[in-house]
């Protein structure tokens, strides 16, 4: 079985992004991400009503990461510290050597490939740092965004589950992309 340990957190760099641990300095972008209705809209989550909403989901991601449950980067541009999104893994199963990769961004810095560039240096860390057999995204089948990405990035449409998860009084479908080691 895989072994994963975030004990040192691992910062990652790209051309121009800086990938580094959120910390409660984050607080208001992230607040600023998980309270957009556009950018919620696709992830069956409650749109956050308050920063200290913010700050608990920061603390539960912080905790998770401290057991190896979870990882989570902020991402910033090179020559600015401010988190303008985030990326990681969830859902890992060392099991299986599988992870579920995952990502957020804000709007004004959407459609200039930042996000393409943070998934290629995450998934590289996933394969060769973490070791990691296979990779994989849940997405709102709307989201066609997210889908061009991810087929930029190499991922596979794996299938398209109908219904298959229950949220907010209704049942929604997702598509699985998946990217292989190989």
């Amino acid at each position: 079985m895989l072994t994963i340990n975030f004990s040192e957190f691992p910062e990652l760099e790209t051309k121009r992004l800086q990938l580094r641990r959120a910390d409660v300095n984050d607080v208001n972008e992230l607040f600023a991400l998980r309270s957009d209705p556009n950018i919620m809209k696709y992830i069956p989550r409650p749109v956050a009503t308050s920063h200290e909403e913010a700050l608990e989901h920061f603390k539960m991601m912080d905790e998770k990461i401290s057991n190896n449950e979870m990882i989570n980067w902020a991402i910033t541009l090179k020559d600015d510290s401010k988190m303008i999104g985030t990326i990681g893994y969830f859902r890992m199963k060392p099991e299986h050597y599988r992870a579920e990769i995952g990502y957020m961004l804000l709007p004004d810095f959407h459609g200039k490939g930042y996000v393409t560039e943070a998934i290629a240096e995450v998934v590289d860390y996933g394969f060769t740092k973490m070791g990691l057999h296979s990779i994989e995204a849940m997405i709102d089948p709307d989201n066609v965004a997210s889908a061009k990405v991810l087929e930029k990035c190499d991922f596979v449409k794996e299938g398209h589950f109908k219904e298959n998860e229950f949220y907010n009084g209704q049942f929604l479908d997702t598509v699985i992309y998946s990217k292989l080691n190989k």
